[in-house]
């Protein structure tokens, strides 16, 4: 049993380590360090870890299939772990959001994001918490997924690192104060 499962989106493998569609692997890392999460298991197809936060249980997590089809492995987290999915904080990359920012909502649609898609399909509900990292639009004409598979570079990358710093904030927030608190101060 564990009070919250944290899922960061991402693909795996180290070409993808530091590109803005991995910001959700990146918010997990940092909320390893804060929550005590030391030891990494590969369980119920994600690379994840236990830890705690103000009395709270929670797993940490990322799923080791590409972010197109992660709603397997969270959805066998949540069963494992008997964690509704309304104890479910998902952070993930956001394009329609400007970079350097975090939004949080409770449900809601996928807005084309296959991450989240493969999440709602899975578990039959799109009643989750979302942490989303904001990446902002591809400059110009550039391809989407050429963008999100990019790694950030110069301002666009402190801005990334802000968005992943405030994200873990986030998420700790959703702990302590719950969603609406959370949304005064992040969603600004």
């Amino acid at each position: 049993m564990a009070d919250y499962v944290i899922v960061g989106l991402g693909n795996p493998g180290s070409e993808y380590e530091k590109t803005r569609h991995n910001a959700g692997f990146r918010t997990i890392d940092a909320l390893a360090d804060e929550m005590g999460a030391r030891y990494w298991k590969n369980e119920c197809g994600a690379l994840m870890a236990r830890g705690t936060y103000h009395g709270n249980e929670v797993i940490l997590a990322k799923p080791q299939s590409f972010m197109n089809v992660s709603g397997g492995p969270v959805k066998k987290l949540l069963d494992g772990y008997g964690v509704e999915p309304a104890h479910l904080i998902v952070v993930h990359d956001e394009l329609d959001i400007p970079s350097g920012s975090v939004k949080v909502k409770f449900g809601g649609g996928h807005a084309g994001h296959n991450g989240l898609r493969s999440i709602c399909d899975k578990l039959g509900t799109r009643d989750w918490f979302r942490v989303r990292c904001g990446i902002g639009r591809p400059p110009g004409r550039m391809d989407v997924a050429d963008f999100v598979l990019s790694v950030p570079r110069g301002e666009q990358a402190d801005e990334f690192d802000q968005a992943v710093d405030k994200a873990a904030q986030a998420v700790k927030s959703l702990i302590d104060n719950g969603l609406e608190k959370t949304q005064q101060a992040f969603n600004g």
